[in-house]
């Protein structure tokens, strides 16, 4: 029975192709993202690009053409390749691979090819690591040998030739690995060490030879007797063959199918259990590839697309048919193509289906397979039952009754006492998550929603009691308040900061080595000593005293601002300068200009010293004046330098700090014009305002009332207009008024 995996979609049909010119034909094909390029017999390339459109579940493709470029040669354009990486298209004609550019199809300036290839692949495990090259390797014209090459984006490197031992005929390539089917047979070489292996007979003067490389060290082959093997670089099979038919042309891989075609059909054959899934009638064929997972097809004419169905529907489909088997085996293989909790949800849903088909068959055994005690659980959740249902999770998770339902069921109890109400339930249980997993098992409270927090018994201060055995869920804990709650309680402040000291100073007792837990924990605890404010700094700085975290000991001396301390530290004892001007730097983040120069001016002072005459330091001196010539105040600087310097020593520390000087005159300069402008434009608009007379006589009637004034009070508006003082009033004083006159 068939199973609808595939829909055949056409992309570039004849017309498109080559109008009414019949002699054209479709010679090779490649793609890359939207990048759709066809070789023909008449030394073309062809370039669209292919839109997918989805409607109502059906898709399609619409291809546009972008250009096509005649090559030169009166040869047809046997291979492309597209090299996306360095926008070049590899295209092989008349023995010679030429390098083109991707959009334009113009050979590249420099003219750079490979000559005397007769085939040739691309590694696509390059060993290389270089991302702007692509590892290519063809079969030479050569008899019996092929050759490694090294394609950059304008040009070409032979990196190695090797012979083989009857002349190939078809190459894949992963890694160091090549899997070649020569005249008779195929064979693993390793073109590194030179080591082969020799895999099956195969006669190439009868059949075509297949050799596609499928996966990381594996290759798909066309192997007697019509069956299609699997081999890997060990020269062993790790799956067992499909069966093909004898005249097979050409074979693609769209996980988890294998699909083949000879002159008259598509056939579709699973890599799970071998089974044929589908045949597609398909004549004239003579092209069949994937690319970056879709699988195209072509004949002489035009080129057509393999549209995978939903692995959802698929499995549907299969259940519909009662093939419960291949159901199941093809929802365990979706778990690699689908979200894991979209998986979870999908793959219970098919095994209830599959155990009810059983059920209805009277496969009873089979049946109480596919249920049992996961489910059971749920059913014991939806009659309120929660205890129950934990009792028996707990019990697949501890190992005492077996159910492979959910691989991630710790996890799923977890999530279910995060939001469970029944407080008695979650406490019975918190020890167990706990022990299982301190990271993970913390998240009952974490993740817990905010409504509950704080009105019950799950309160920061009952959580900690419970945490008290668990250091790591401790920290998680108290991260979360801290850091993501942003709580300001100095008692959880100084807890988190005590436990990240004590875990820096138990890893550098035990280890000398670069360790990384080391360095995740110190970096949080400098974060935290330098962000919070709601931290006991005495209690911390005891502590510290007497290690060498000679950092901590100054951000502790910086918040009580004793920056001279904080600095000595630094500079004597830590002798990390750049650390030193980095404290200056964040130590005065939020504060004004003035305090970041003090900052700036103590450390420089502590550089310069008069009881010391380290070179390290005066050097040291030079380099925080030249780099941080705006920090300081030049004058003042010049007063603390000795007079044995020279100019030419401090000249980036002068030329910026005559730059800003400048600067801020320049700045100064302008914001006093400026001001200047707009006194003048004021007292302009004032004059101008003055200088209109405001001529009143008994002809003139006001705008509200019209009636005629009888004393010299009056209001303008701006438009001229004159109105009687209480009638402005009454119109609650008009906002559009401008002054209030009288005669």
């Amino acid at each position: 029975m068939s199973l609808k995996a595939f829909e055949l979609v056409p992309a570039v049909e004849r017309e498109m192709l080559m109008g009414d010119k019949a002699r054209i034909n479709v010679e090779c094909i490649e793609c890359c993202g939207k990048n759709l390029y066809i070789g023909t017999n008449d030394c073309f390339v062809y370039h669209f690009l292919l839109e997918e459109k989805i409607s109502a579940e059906k898709v399609t493709f619409a291809a546009t053409k972008q250009l096509h470029k005649y090559l030169g040669f009166k040869k047809a354009v046997s291979e492309l390749k597209a090299a996306s990486a360095l926008n070049r298209l590899l295209v092989l004609c008349d023995n010679t691979i030429t390098l083109v550019n991707m959009m334009n199809l113009e050979p590249i300036p420099t003219g750079a090819r490979i000559k005397g290839a007769v085939t040739f692949t691309v590694n696509e495990n390059p060993m290389s690591g270089d991302p702007f090259c692509v590892e290519v390797c063809i079969i030479s014209v050569k008899r019996r040998t092929i050759q490694m090459f090294m394609v950059y984006e304008d040009r070409v490197q032979i990196v190695k030739e090797v012979s083989t031992p009857e002349q190939p005929c078809a190459v894949a390539v992963d890694g160091h690995y090549l899997c070649l089917a020569l005249t008779t047979q195929y064979i693993i070489l390793n073109y590194n060490t030179g080591i082969s292996q020799d895999l099956f007979p195969y006669c190439s003067d009868e059949k075509r030879p297949i050799v596609k490389r499928i996966g990381r060290q594996e290759f798909l082959l066309a192997g007697p007797g019509g069956l299609g093997m699997f081999a890997t670089v060990d020269g062993i099979s790790q799956r067992a063959p499909v069966h093909w038919s004898e005249n097979v042309i050409g074979a693609a891989l769209c996980f988890p199918y294998v699909v083949a075609l000879d002159d008259e059909f598509i056939t579709v054959h699973s890599m799970l259990d071998q089974l044929l899934k589908q045949t597609l009638s398909f004549k004239e064929g003579h092209i069949l590839q994937d690319f970056e997972g879709k699988v195209f097809v072509a004949t002489n004419k035009g080129v057509y697309i393999l549209v995978p169905l939903p692995l959802e529907r698929q499995i549907q489909d299969l259940l519909s048919s009662h093939r419960v088997e291949e159901a199941l085996i093809l929802a365990k293989a979706a778990r690699r193509n689908i979200p894991k909790e979209k998986f979870q949800v999908m793959y219970k849903r098919i095994l209830q289906q599959a155990g009810f088909i059983h059920f209805a068959q009277l496969q009873f055994l089979e049946a109480k397979e596919l249920f049992r005690y996961f489910a059971l659980g749920l059913l014991h959740h939806y009659n309120g039952q929660d205890a129950a249902a934990l009792q028996l999770w707990v019990k697949i998770v501890n190992g005492d009754i077996q159910d492979s339902t959910r691989s991630d069921l710790y996890e799923y109890i977890v999530d279910f006492l995060t939001f469970c109400s029944d407080q008695e339930l979650v406490w019975k249980y918190a020890e167990w998550v706990l022990q299982k997993s301190e990271e993970v098992g913390v998240q009952i409270f974490t993740k817990r929603p905010l409504e509950e927090q704080g009105k019950n018994s799950f309160n920061p201060d009952n959580v900690m009691n419970c945490l008290n055995k668990y250091p790591k869920s401790l920290v998680k804990y108290l991260e979360y308040l801290v850091l993501d709650k942003k709580i300001k309680k100095e008692k959880y402040h100084t807890h988190l900061a005590v436990l990240y000291l004590e875990t820096v100073l138990k890893l550098k007792s035990v280890t000398t080595d670069n360790c990384v837990e080391l360095t995740e924990t110190q970096t949080k605890l400098r974060s935290l000593l330098q962000k919070s404010d709601f931290y006991r700094i005495h209690f911390i700085l005891d502590k510290i005293k007497g290690t060498d975290l000679h950092m901590e000991r100054a951000i502790l001396y910086g918040k009580l601002e004793e920056h001279d301390k904080a600095l000595h530290i630094l500079v004597h004892e830590s002798k990390d300068f750049s650390a030193a001007e980095d404290y200056c730097i964040w130590s005065s983040e939020s504060k004004d200009l003035p305090y970041r120069q003090r900052l700036f001016h103590m450390l420089l002072s502590v550089y310069l010293n008069p009881g010391s005459s380290d070179c390290e330091l005066v050097m040291a001196a030079v380099d925080l004046l030249n780099n941080h010539a705006a920090e300081f105040d030049a004058a003042r600087v010049l007063q603390l330098v000795p007079d044995s310097w020279s100019v030419q020593l401090l000249s980036p520390f002068l030329t910026g700090a005559m730059r800003e000087s400048i600067h801020a005159k320049r700045m100064t300069q302008i914001t006093l014009g400026l001001a200047k402008a707009e006194n003048l434009i004021y007292k302009h608009d004032k004059v101008k305002l003055k200088g209109s007379p405001v001529i009143l006589s008994d002809k003139k009637l006001c705008q509200v009332c019209q009636s005629p004034f009888c004393e010299p009070a009056f209001v303008r508006y701006p438009n001229g207009g004159m109105v009687h003082t209480h009638c402005a009033a009454n119109r609650l004083m008009n906002p559009n008024m401008t002054h209030h006159s009288q005669t």
